[in-house]
């Protein structure tokens, strides 16, 4: 970031009528839908979902294999 960007980043307070809530999409059956769609038991399993980090593929190859 440049020193204006960091400068006035959080010297702007907002109030909570002035923000923007933040829509959360994720990807189900093959397309993408909003999770504020779901219905209740929906929403529930995608606050339960666990994300991991794959490893990068240097990582994950084995020793003699490509």
């Amino acid at each position: 970031m440049n020193d204006v960007t960091e400068s006035t980043r959080f010297d702007i307070p907002l109030r909570d009528d002035e923000r923007q809530p933040c829509e959360v999409w994720t990807r189900v059956m093959g397309y993408h839908r909003p999770v504020a769609s779901f219905n209740v038991g929906k929403q529930g399993e995608h606050r339960e979902r666990r994300f991991f980090a794959e490893p990068p593929p240097h990582v994950a190859r084995r020793a003699g294999t490509r």
